[in-house]
C-alpha cells in the first residue's frame, strides 16, 4: 500500500471547472468523515444489484472513491477480484492506509489520465451531480468498463422546489451542481449513449444512515403516497436515490 505522498496528483479535466472544492481543504471541513457512515448501505445496493444480474466481476474500479470504505466493503462479497480507486482529492486519500488488507489498488489522480484499461464493473457513485459537465464526463467514459453501476441522487421533487433550502444546503455542502428526478437521470444516460439495464430506487429516504430529522418525519406521507404511485410520490416528496446498471452501446 502506497503511502498519501506517494499517489501522484494532477489537474482535474480541463473541463471540469469544479475540482478546486476537491483539491483543496474545502470539502473535507464540510465533510470530515467523507461520509464513510454510509459506506456499507451503498455496498449493499452495489451487490443487491450485481447478484440480481449475476455478475461475477474479476476487476472492479470506482471514480471517486473518496475513503475508499465501498471498495473494502466489495472485497467480501468478491474476494477473488481486482479492486481500483481513483479520487483527485489528498483529503480521500488519507484514508486509504486503513483498508491495505482488502487488497485495493488507489491512484490519486484523473481516471481519466490514470487508467488505461477495461474493467468488467466500474462504479460511478455519487460523482454525476457533482461535475460541471456530466455529458462529456459520461461520453469519455464509455469504453473504460463492460458495466456501469451509476448512484444518483433524486434531489430534485416538489417538495425541494417550494422550499429550495434542501437543494442550497446539497449545493453548498457536498457539491452538487445537478439536480435530477428518475426521468431526467435516466434519460441522460440513453441521451449520452447507454442503455439502461436495470433501475431501483433504493429507498434512501427510509433506509441510508445519515438521514436527517426532516427525513425521518417525511417517511410517513412518502410511504402513504408512495403505495398508490411510487413515480409520482417521488417526484412530489423526493427522499430517493436511484440505483443504474448500464453498458454503453458501443460496447460489444
Amino acid at each position: 500500500m502506497k503511502s498519501e505522498e506517494q499517489f501522484p496528483i494532477r489537474e482535474a479535466t480541463p473541463s471540469d471547472g469544479t475540482a478546486a472544492r476537491y483539491l483543496g481543504e474545502d470539502y473535507g471541513r464540510a465533510n470530515p468523515s467523507w461520509d464513510t457512515e454510509d459506506s456499507p448501505w451503498k455496498v449493499d445496493q452495489v451487490v443487491r444489484m450485481m447478484r440480481r444480474h449475476h455478475l461475477a466481476p474479476a476487476s472492479i474500479a470506482e471514480i471517486g472513491c473518496g475513503a475508499g470504505a465501498i471498495l473494502a466493503g466489495l472485497r467480501g462479497p468478491f474476494p477473488d477480484a481486482e479492486l481500483y480507486g481513483y479520487d483527485i482529492a489528498p483529503g480521500a486519500a488519507g484514508f486509504w492506509s486503513r483498508y491495505a488488507s482488502a487488497r485495493i489498488e488507489f491512484t490519486l489522480g484523473d481516471f481519466f489520465q490514470f487508467s488505461h484499461r477495461q474493467y468488467d464493473v466500474l462504479l460511478v457513485l455519487d460523482v454525476i451531480e457533482h461535475l460541471a459537465n456530466p455529458f462529456d464526463f459520461l461520453a469519455r467514459l464509455s469504453g473504460h468498463a463492460r458495466h456501469h453501476i451509476f448512484h444518483i441522487p433524486l434531489d430534485l421533487s416538489a417538495v425541494s422546489v417550494l422550499r429550495e433550502a434542501p437543494l442550497l444546503h446539497v449545493r453548498k455542502k457536498v457539491g452538487h451542481l445537478h439536480y435530477y428526478t428518475k426521468g431526467l437521470a435516466l434519460t441522460m444516460l440513453e441521451e449520452s449513449g447507454y442503455q439502461v439495464v436495470d433501475s431501483s430506487y433504493t429507498g434512501a429516504g427510509f433506509t441510508a444512515p445519515q438521514r436527517g430529522w426532516l427525513a425521518r418525519m417525511a417517511s410517513l406521507p412518502r410511504r402513504l403516497v408512495g403505495a398508490m404511485a411510487k413515480d409520482a410520490g417521488v417526484r412530489l416528496f423526493g427522499g430517493e436515490t436511484l440505483m443504474v446498471l448500464a453498458r454503453h452501446r458501443g460496447m460489444p
